[in-house]
């Protein structure tokens, strides 16, 4: 069948929906679509051939090698327990983020969108249905998917996989998201319904959308909480050819891949095999890479970017250093003070250690002034609050204006900024004020608690090395108004372990951030997730002002009211002084062999590596 045909077998129903009556609605009108948006309505039209950032003529040939850091242990990422190559950092940006294939692409991991926000594409089910009160959401299996030993996609290996991700098996991750799924039922072996209940369902139906779709058959046969050596059955354009565990893993191509003519696949994905050898140091990473043993390098070091390229290769044009531009909301990077410890529970303290970073001499000194200071959980959108709450933000915030740090109202937030020269006497004074109101009083040289005789000291917590750098003056400075602070530097494996069981003081992460902030704001800030081992409420707030605005962004209707809503919680978290905000960039900082094309069009909300291919690699 030729690629229009297929296109518009596929795409038409975007603008086509058709109404239909089902038994099972009780008179309801529904929507019948192979497509869902959370607000807009869907970018693509039957007249398109492909996204726009892709070449769908691109060659698909050759073979990759990718650097991962860290190393793994089980090939299972949807584990509490153990770390997959998928789940270790630098993996997601390069596409390789999930391991199965999802019901619908667009908004989760699996192939995300580089040019719409919320908005998914039918890839394993054929089409969707749904009521005008969308208490339910049916999913029609495309009669085609298969696995890559040849077995049908069936309505009971997407059931079975979401009863597996909401045991207590799986990360307890998932059991949030699908938290307001009311019942599954199997219809027939082609056709599954979630009944649903909340008050943004539309937006649950776009995480029922990112299901990975797993073998029934394989996991009844393999235990599923078991930190697996087996590879599984995945049902995508790659398999799992070869791996050892830490060390590298490799995924070939699968030839007769049942959805390789499909329209969302075309122009990606595009090289034969892809391998992924691990690393535990990013500086002999490096050096792999500068000897043409790894193709592509994502840099996050700022200092390495601005010095460690001056290199034979490099300077003949054989490898080429590039920024790319892009619009993805940057991550709420910071330093996340435990407020499960009685020392940073006091406002006031929180704020004093937020004095103490200097960030501007930081930037100067050790990231060669690349970086832009973070003054919000959300840079890089237009979800960051400015000035003094206004309009819709300011009406979300009223009702809990007795409950909320004073000044919020009528007072633009904004971090303290130094002369970047290193001397922070202001910053020491506002400090030493707040610390002595909150009961700390210096002597000899050291905080002591006036009521219980406490010592100020806490750890920081990192797995990288090459951050102490940057944590070694900020300690400096805190030495300064007489608080004992270090430095713990562990491995990935028991970094994951700490973070999970919530045993640290403070720790460097980063929350990724969307272009339709929703549900992750739970599992990053709700109440709800301050006690649940493997959750990412690392700050450990528990703040019923912090849930309510919350729930006004999971029940936004419009994108409006999502952004004065997402707007509201962004003033009231950094009002509280829960994290110490670090920076972001606007750009990928990428290098590469030069043998490698994409295409002329940069997609704006992600790399878009799987649309890359290699055109000159002898």
């Amino acid at each position: 069948m030729h690629n229009t045909a297929i296109l518009i077998t596929f795409i038409l129903p975007l603008l086509l929906s058709s109404k239909l009556l089902s038994a099972e609605t009780f008179g309801q009108d529904t929507t019948k679509a192979s497509s869902l948006s959370l607000f807009d309505s869907p970018s693509y039209l039957p007249t398109s051939a492909a996204k726009t950032y892709v070449n769908p003529d691109a060659p698909k040939k050759g073979s990759i090698t990718l650097a991962g850091f860290g190393s793994y242990d089980t090939l299972n990422p949807y584990l509490l327990k153990g770390i997959s190559p998928i789940n270790t950092p630098g993996m997601g940006m390069y596409g390789f983020s999930e391991a199965n294939e999802p019901l619908m692409v667009g908004t989760g991991d699996y192939l995300p969108s580089g040019d719409e926000a919320q908005t998914a594409y039918c890839l394993i089910c054929a089409n969707i249905e749904y009521p005008t009160d969308l208490s339910w959401i049916r999913f029609s299996i495309n009669p085609n998917a298969k696995f890559h030993d040849g077995s049908s996609i069936t309505a009971n290996d997407v059931e079975n996989s979401i009863q597996l991700l909401r045991s207590d098996l799986a990360h307890p991750k998932y059991l949030d998201i699908y938290r307001n799924i009311t019942s599954i039922k199997v219809l027939n072996q082609h056709s599954i319904q979630f009944n649903i209940k909340g008050a943004n369902r539309k937006s649950l139906m776009l995480r029922i959308g990112e299901l990975p779709v797993m073998s029934k058959a394989h996991w009844t046969k393999h235990a599923f909480n078991d930190a697996s050596t087996v590879a599984p059955l995945l049902s995508g354009p790659y398999k799992i050819k070869k791996f050892q565990l830490g060390s590298h893993i490799e995924f070939s191509r699968v030839n007769d891949h049942w959805a390789k003519e499909h329209p969302l696949y075309q122009g990606q994905f595009n090289f034969n095999s892809v391998r992924i050898d691990f690393f535990k140091d990013r500086t002999v990473a490096l050096e792999a890479f500068k000897a043409g043993n790894i193709d592509v390098f994502y840099e996050y070091v700022s200092k390495d970017w601005a010095t460690a390229y001056d290199f034979p290769a490099r300077n003949s044009g054989e490898v080429i250093k590039e920024e790319i531009r892009h619009k993805i909301p940057s991550g709420s990077q910071a330093f996340f003070l435990n407020l499960r410890r009685p020392l940073f529970k006091d406002i006031r303290v929180r704020k004093a250690l937020s004095l103490l970073f200097d960030f501007e001499w930081t930037n100067k000194t050790i990231f060669a002034n690349a970086y832009k200071r973070s003054n919000t959980y959300y840079p890089n959108s237009p979800f960051e609050t400015t000035g003094v709450p206004q309009g819709a933000e300011r009406e979300y915030l009223l009702p809990h204006q007795t409950s909320l740090p004073e000044g919020i109202l009528n007072t633009p937030f904004k971090l303290d900024k130094t002369k970047a020269n290193g001397n922070i006497r202001p910053q020491l004074r506002q400090a030493t004020s707040l610390l002595k109101q909150a009961g700390w009083v210096l002597s000899n040289n050291q905080l002591i608690h006036s009521k219980s005789g406490d010592k100020f000291e806490f750890e920081f917590l990192v797995n990288q090395p090459s951050f102490t750098r940057v944590i070694n003056p900020y300690i400096k400075n805190l030495s300064r108004v007489g608080i004992n602070a270090a430095v713990r530097v562990v491995d990935r494996s028991q970094y994951k372990v700490r973070l999970d069981e919530k045993d640290f003081d403070i720790i460097t992460f980063v929350y990724p951030q969307t272009l339709s902030p929703n549900h992750e704001q739970r599992l990053y800030f709700h109440s709800s997730q301050v006690d649940v081992r493997g959750s990412r409420n690392f700050a450990g707030i528990n703040n019923p002002v912090i849930d309510m605005l919350i729930d006004n962004i999971t029940s936004a209707s419009d994108r409006a009211s999502l952004t004065s809503a997402t707007q509201a919680l962004d003033r009231a978290l950094l009002w509280n002084y829960y994290t110490v905000p670090h920076w972001h960039l606007n750009y990928h900082r990428i290098a590469y062999w030069n043998h490698f094309a994409r295409p002329g069009v940069q997609p704006q909300y992600n790399l878009g590596f799987t649309s890359w291919w290699i055109e000159n690699k002898h």
